[in-house]
């Protein structure tokens, strides 16, 4: 089973062209703010403070590397979709992170983030398709499935049947939950699985 042995945090970033260009492969994770990234990246790394949670929308405003295994690149975006911030804010935000994901070769692939227990919501299928008809390959991960609103699938199968108005099939899926380890394995697999594509090893020693 893959497994991360070590993980740190490498740098942040305020724009595109100051992120590390050591040529490790990285997985960039976003979605709506307040989706629980956080808390998810901590429950794959195993580290409950790696990323800090906080219960105030829109907190991460960077672009926050982290270093998996001494071979990766976990990389944290600002999340989308907060009204509260000004406009000028969020342009600026939505800027970088467009020039993210048009510009960053060593981008493998994208995990977006979606809130199980509420209903699709526009601004992540208008997200997702942005992703898709500009070629940047991506997964969906829903989160919070061990909440009451997300038992019985109705949202995350919602999500799925308006995707599929879109395409002819699904991206990559899984279903995660930080307070009970779901998804974990599934997650790290594809993160293997995906490294050995563009034959880069998912544990690598760079001493």
């Amino acid at each position: 089973m893959p497994e991360i042995h070590t993980s740190t945090f490498a740098s942040s970033h305020a724009r595109v062209h100051q992120a590390p260009n050591d040529g490790r492969p990285e997985f960039a994770f976003i979605g709506r703010s307040n989706v629980g990234k956080s808390s998810l990246i901590n429950m794959l790394t195993q580290r409950k403070e790696l990323a800090h949670t906080s219960g105030k929308p829109g907190k991460t405003q960077l672009l926050n590397y982290y270093l998996i295994n001494d071979s990766w690149y976990l990389t944290d975006l600002p999340g989308y979709g907060y009204a509260k911030q000004s406009k000028k804010t969020r342009a600026k935000w939505e800027s970088r992170t467009e020039k993210y994901f048009l510009n960053r070769q060593t981008l493998v692939t994208s995990f977006v983030l979606i809130d199980s227990n509420i209903p699709p919501q526009a601004i992540d299928l208008e997200f997702v398709n942005w992703l898709g008809e500009n070629g940047v390959p991506f997964a969906i991960a829903f989160t919070k499935t061990d909440r009451k609103k997300a038992r019985g699938g109705t949202h995350l199968d919602a999500f799925k049947a308006a995707l599929l108005e879109y395409w002819e099939e699904l991206p990559p899926v899984f279903e995660t939950s930080a307070l009970k380890e779901t998804g974990r394995d599934e997650m790290l697999a594809y993160v293997e699985s995906a490294l050995n594509e563009v034959n880069w090893p998912f544990q690598q020693s760079r001493e």
